[in-house]
């Protein structure tokens, strides 16, 4: 939920702040802006919650916590990317590969009721997932319509 909440209140704060230093709506960089800031934001959540994190993965994969932070470092190369014209078409193109492959996570977490957080298993559970998987669909399409398509990349 948290991520959904820095996207959406960033894209409006962009639109804003664009609007007052352009004097028109610039839909799109506010788009990519709320999407970095979003992958910045969960970033920072593999570092603060790198025990739970690592718990989310499934025990066929080995070295967890390289994983996590990893994964981290990938998210900040993906906003980067997003918000350099001469890369962001590859950005969103590996967020959204990344987007997909990170789901078995979040499905495996749900499923074990794993708190991300802590790694307990108090977590939401399985009706996790009728919000999680809408929303990784959402960012996927964020991507696609922000980065990609409507860039004309």
């Amino acid at each position: 939920m948290k991520p959904l909440i820095v996207l959406l209140s960033v894209f409006l704060l962009s639109m804003i702040v664009l609007y007052l230093l352009k004097g028109y709506l610039n839909y799109l960089l506010a788009g990519r802006i709320a999407m970095a800031v979003m992958l910045f934001f969960t970033a920072i959540a593999h570092v603060k919650f790198s025990e739970g994190m690592t718990a989310m993965i499934p025990d066929v994969f080995r070295f967890k916590t390289a994983i996590v932070y990893f994964t981290g470092v990938l998210e900040i190369l993906f906003a980067v990317g997003i918000l350099l014209p001469r890369y962001q078409a590859l950005a969103g193109w590996l967020c959204i590969a990344f987007l997909i492959l990170i789901l078995p996570a979040n499905i495996n977490a749900a499923y074990h009721h794993l708190d991300y957080q802590t790694g307990e298993a108090n977590g939401n559970g399985l009706k996790y997932l009728w919000f999680r998987i809408p929303l990784q669909f959402l960012f996927i399409s964020w991507i696609y319509y922000f980065v990609i398509a409507k860039a004309g990349l």
